[in-house]
């Protein structure tokens, strides 16, 4: 009896953004398997800019710049959280869109997690702070020191985030197929 030849696994680069409209958060890992160690990580300054449009165009570039250099094999994001100011919310919502705009430009597959996904999977609390989140990056990814801006840190959870589901969700931009969606969900398919 012959054992096959393990296989190794495909390294892939997952770029996390947490969108805003002052401060955007970005991260990056490279994953291998289970494995998975930070790339960069920072955020993109945009309160100097005066106006909201100037804003996204801002984003654009600065996204798109970001992915012509790493090259991700997907992008994760965290989708806007509900709240009670509208104007914020659609102020959110379009830095949100502009950022998957850049990826799917480049036909990079893109994928949505709410913050309490996020939260709950780095953490294990669903309901955990900034602060706590960031605490347990620097422990799984072995950071010397954490950011001055917490919304890197932020960006950083959804990557691993996405690493930690990949497979089992479906992404924007590239269909993972049928047959994964019968799988997952058996009981939505007659047969």
């Amino acid at each position: 009896m012959s054992k096959e030849p393990k296989k190794e696994a495909k390294e892939k680069i997952i770029l996390g953004i947490d969108p805003g409209t002052n401060l955007m958060g970005y991260g990056l890992i490279r994953t291998s398997g289970k494995n998975y160690e930070v790339i960069q990580y920072g955020v993109i300054q945009l309160k100097k800019y005066a106006g909201h449009e100037l804003k996204l165009k801002k984003i654009f570039e600065r996204v798109s710049g970001i992915i012509e250099e790493f090259i991700p094999d997907s992008v994760a994001l965290e989708a806007p959280f509900y709240g009670a100011n509208v104007q914020s919310m659609l102020k959110l919502g379009r830095a949100q869109g502009v950022a998957m705009a850049a990826a799917l430009s480049r036909e990079i597959p893109i994928t949505e997690y709410s913050p309490k996904k996020v939260k709950q999977s780095v953490t294990g609390n669903g309901n955990a702070s900034k602060e706590q989140v960031a605490a347990m990056l620097q422990t799984l990814l072995n950071l010397k020191e954490l950011p001055k801006h917490l919304d890197a840190t932020d960006a950083l959870a959804v990557a691993i985030c996405h690493h930690f589901h990949e497979g089992r969700v479906q992404t924007r931009g590239r269909s993972q197929g049928w047959k994964s969606f019968i799988e997952e969900n058996p009981g939505r398919v007659k047969k």
